[in-house]
């Protein structure tokens, strides 16, 4: 289905080496899983979750997933989203984004991964994508999250910036989603104070959104991390800028599992 050593070539620089060929099939596995799904898919995260994303992947081509792992009707609903994009070259394209745009990836075999998001159960992310330093963004769980409105008064701006710049001098790292507003406002005075700043963004991460902050997002990149949980190319969507702002929260370690109600319904 998958040969080793092709995707040992297409990965390349984006994973960490040495690795084994089943390490390396695991890893080109949730890259199609990555472009196969949406953030929070339920039923991908338990077929990964019980088979591995190598064996859960070889049951979608099969068309084997209507067993005890997953219900029919949810089995059938789950290739109903992901067919359409089981489009060939698709893998490919995205891999060769991502080499171009200098990305890592990161998946929960890696010992930079950020256990938080695990806390999600089925709803984590199969990999996540990173500019910058992958070990920075180990330090997001024990950060805190400014996130807000982007059209901020000028005073939200100035109070956003007063947090950041007292977490950062006390080595405390902020989390942000490098949005106009309170997001930006953060991030500059995390970076001005010499402090520790990671971004999440909604989109793919081979370009800065918004554009207008091309500048930030490379100065984040360039002290700490810039990461992204959809496949690079994909653009930002309301979707996605919902489930990034939750992500921002539950990377910085402020969602347990006590509003569990509230992401099984985003994520539903």
């Amino acid at each position: 289905m998958i040969d080793p050593q092709r995707a040992r070539d297409e990965l390349g620089a984006l994973v960490a080496g040495p690795l084994s060929d089943d390490d390396i099939l695991d890893r080109y596995a949730r890259v199609v899983w990555n472009s196969l799904t949406e953030p929070g898919d339920a039923a991908a995260g338990i077929l990964t979750g019980s088979l591995g994303a190598f064996e859960a992947l070889a049951r979608v081509r099969r068309g084997d997933i209507s067993d005890s792992i997953l219900e029919p009707g949810e089995a059938r609903a789950a290739m109903q989203r992901w067919e359409p994009r089981m489009r060939p070259g698709t893998v490919s394209g995205v891999l060769r984004t991502a080499r171009a745009a200098r990305l890592r990836l990161i998946t929960p075999a890696d010992e930079v991964w950020p256990d938080a998001v695990d806390d999600l159960g089925v709803h984590a992310p199969v990999a996540l994508w990173v500019r910058g330093d992958p070990r920075s963004i180990a330090t997001a769980c024990t950060g805190v999250a400014i996130v807000g409105a982007r059209a901020a008064t000028s005073y939200g701006e100035h109070v956003a910036g007063e947090f950041a710049a007292e977490l950062a001098a006390s080595g405390i790292p902020v989390v942000s989603g490098a949005a106009f507003g309170i997001d930006a406002a953060a991030h500059r005075a995390t970076l001005a104070g010499g402090g520790h700043t990671i971004a999440l963004m909604a989109g793919g991460l081979e370009r800065a959104y918004p554009q207008a902050h091309t500048d930030l997002v490379e100065r984040i990149a360039a002290t700490g991390a810039v990461v992204g949980e959809v496949a690079p190319g994909s653009a930002p969507t309301k979707w996605r800028f919902l489930l990034r702002t939750n992500a921002t929260r539950i990377g910085a370690g402020l969602l347990s599992n006590e509003p569990r109600e509230l992401l099984d319904a985003i994520y539903a």
